[in-house]
Order: C-alpha cells, then sequence, then structure tokens
C-alpha cells in the first residue's frame, strides 16, 4: 500500500510479530466479568493496574456492532467532501459545521501531525516514521473527530453500555465523570500516526498523584485492530511520574520502542487504557482499516478543583456546575439506549439520580457543542 524502503519494511513486519506475540501474552484480556455488588472480578483489576491495559473480549454484541457499523458509515458520508468544507459528498451541512469546539481533524496521509510539535502542551516529542504514499493516494485525511456523540447516535448507545459504565463505576467510584470522546479512523494506506504520549497533563506534581489520577480511555472496535494498524503501549508506565519519551527513543535508535506492545482485538472488542501509560500508533500502511470509538472516564476527585488543560473542552476551571453539566451526557446516552434496547437492564448513574432524560428531537439539542465542556486534566 506504499513505498518504503525494503530495510524499514522488514524491521516493521519483525517488530509487529514479537509485539503481537507478548501482547498475547500478558494475562490481560477476556471477557468482562462482574462479581457480588458489580465489583469488577479481582483479575481483571489485578491484570488492569499491573500492566497500563486490558482487552474486554466480545464485550459489544454481534447486534451492537453491526449498529456501529450502520451508524459509522452514515457518520462518515456526512463528513466534510474535503478539508475546508462545510458541505459532505451529497452537499447537506457537513459534521463539525456550524459549532465552536474542535471536531474533524484533517493530516497529510500517512503523516505525523503531532510529533515534535508544541501541539497539546509538546506532549508529543517524538517524530513518528512517515512513509511514502502510494501513487493516487489522497493527499489529507480525516484521522479523528471529537464530540461525536452529537453526530453519532450509535456511539451515543454505546455510551450507555451498562458494561462500560459498570466498568467505569468499579474502577473510579460510583461518582464517575466523563472525560471526552472520539471515533479515531485509520484508513489503510494512508491513515497518520499518533505519535508516542502520555495524555495526562494537570496532576502529574500533585502530592496524591497515583496510577489512576489522570483517568482512562475505552476503545472499540469496529473491525479489530493488529500491530500494524492499532495503539501500541508500554506497559507500566502509568505507574512512572516522569518519563523521558525522546531518550527511549534514542536508546532504541528508532520509534519502535522495544518494550511496547500492541492492542490486539477482534471486532466487537474493547481496550481499557490507562491515560497515563505511554501509547502512540504508527502510520496505517497495512491493507486493513482501523476504526475505533472512544469514550474516556475519570474519577471525580481528579476532576473538581482542577482547571481544564485546553487540550480538548475549554480552558478554566473544572467546578461543580461544568462536571453536572458534562455528565449529563450520561443521562442521553442511557436514553437513547434504552429506546433501542428496551429489554436491557439500563445501567443506573448515581450522580443523576432523580433526574429524568427522554430522547427525542429536542433532546438533541441539548448535545450541541457539548465538548466545549470536556474535562481535560
Amino acid at each position: 500500500m506504499h513505498i518504503d524502503t525494503d530495510e524499514e519494511l522488514e524491521a516493521l513486519a519483525e517488530y509487529c510479530a514479537d509485539g503481537r506475540r507478548r501482547a498475547l501474552e500478558y494475562g490481560n484480556r477476556g471477557p468482562v466479568r462482574f462479581v457480588g455488588d458489580r465489583a469488577l472480578h479481582p483479575e481483571i483489576v489485578e491484570a488492569y493496574w499491573r500492566t497500563g491495559f486490558y482487552v474486554f473480549e466480545g464485550l459489544i454484541d454481534s447486534d451492537e456492532l453491526d449498529d456501529l457499523r450502520v451508524g459509522f458509515e452514515d457518520f462518515r458520508r456526512r463528513l466534510p467532501s474535503h478539508k475546508g468544507s462545510d458541505v459532505d459528498i451529497d452537499g447537506n451541512l457537513a459534521v463539525g459545521s456550524g459549532v465552536e469546539a474542535r471536531t474533524v481533524q484533517w493530516g497529510r496521509a500517512l503523516s505525523d501531525p503531532l510529533g515534535g510539535t508544541a501541539a497539546s502542551h509538546g506532549r508529543h516529542p517524538i517524530k513518528m516514521h512517515e512513509p511514502n504514499l502510494a501513487d493516487g493516494a489522497p493527499e489529507e485525511v480525516v484521522y479523528v473527530v471529537l464530540g461525536t456523540l452529537q453526530f453519532c447516535d450509535a456511539h451515543l448507545r454505546l455510551y450507555g453500555h451498562p458494561d462500560l459504565l459498570g466498568i467505569s463505576a468499579a474502577l473510579n467510584g460510583d461518582d464517575f465523570v466523563p472525560f471526552n470522546e472520539a471515533i479515531f479512523i485509520k484508513d489503510p494506506g494512508v491513515g497518520p500516526s499518533v505519535a508516542w504520549h502520555r495524555d495526562g497533563v494537570t496532576h502529574w506534581e500533585s502530592p496524591d498523584w497515583d496510577q489512576g489520577t489522570h483517568g482512562y480511555n475505552f476503545m472499540a472496535q469496529l473491525y479489530g485492530c493488529e500491530p500494524e494498524n492499532g495503539v501500541w503501549i508500554l506497559p507500566g508506565t502509568h505507574k512512572q511520574r516522569h518519563v523521558d519519551l525522546a531518550s527511549l527513543a534514542a536508546e532504541a535508535g528508532s520509534q519502535r520502542l522495544p518494550d511496547a506492545v500492541p492492542l490486539v482485538c477482534a471486532p466487537g472488542d474493547v481496550a481499557i487504557v490507562n491515560r497515563q501509560a505511554i501509547h502512540g500508533s504508527f502510520a496505517n500502511t497495512s491493507s486493513e482499516p482501523r476504526v475505533t470509538f472512544n469514550l474516556g472516564f475519570h474519577r471525580r476527585n481528579s476532576v473538581i478543583g482542577a482547571t481544564g488543560a485546553g487540550i480538548h473542552g475549554m480552558v478554566g476551571p473544572l467546578d461543580e456546575q461544568r462536571v453536572a453539566k458534562r455528565s449529563e451526557m450520561i443521562g442521553w446516552a442511557i436514553a437513547a439506549r434504552g429506546q433501542r434496547r428496551p429489554d436491557e437492564t439500563p445501567f443506573n448513574y448515581e450522580p443523576l439520580a432523580g433526574c429524568t432524560f427522554e430522547w427525542n428531537d429536542d433532546a438533541r439539542d441539548q448535545l450541541h457543542d457539548y465538548n466545549l465542556l470536556d474535562l481535560s486534566i
């Protein structure tokens, strides 16, 4: 799908094969299991905190997976027809038009848009390898869209999944709060890389910092992922306050960090990745697509009283009012999901006890620009 040196291709192939083997040996994958009063099984909890990630196999059933794929294709058709356009390929108002918050993000195909730049507080210090494009490939592609609950009903319904919200309550407490949501698109032969980084920004020097201070992301896989197109993680780095990424790359002699392992997921698997763990992905030179629906969550006590980092939502105080308003998205998601899956027992989100949410066309107005309030720490 691309043009590159034989040496680079061989090195990447060996790296991916070795990474895949090691990833499957970590003991941090399997179906979701709850025990007692909706506690997460101790084996899962141990594996997650030991490595910084876990793959929940088959968490999304086949019916919902079909729903997500149909929803994604509809969402994709409504993306801007080209960079700078306000309309989609059908001439209708495109996703991201008429909103203030950051939404549709473009990048050069097979490029590294963030590595070695000052973007996102400079948390991407290493420039990733940028393979050569094949003839006829597009120069610019959409690789991530933020605030997607307002644009994709299937994503909104996934957000209300009782197992995902149950995991969040088990790990972050019943009063957990949202972070942000996104859809990552890594098309074969063109998908850009995401340079090695850690997501957390605000709390590295906090006296009560620990391995879970900056929360985590769920990564739901529509078509599965392999080392060639998926996220790689440096296990255990979520427990370290300070890591010199540039030095790690210098020691490795390339961007292929030797101790990193990839997410290996089948369609319908959902990975949970600690935001403090070093992670990144290479440009997708494979023949397979990756589409990931991201859903992030925090502990309430990590957010209240902090100042928004501004990478996702607005800079400013993360006070009770902002947190309460942003948390309403969980109520809307549970309501929307209940309409599609009326026989499923909905999750009971304690901070919204006593509140009523009815999903209808009028309710959509409540979602407009909701991600301006993203709780970015």
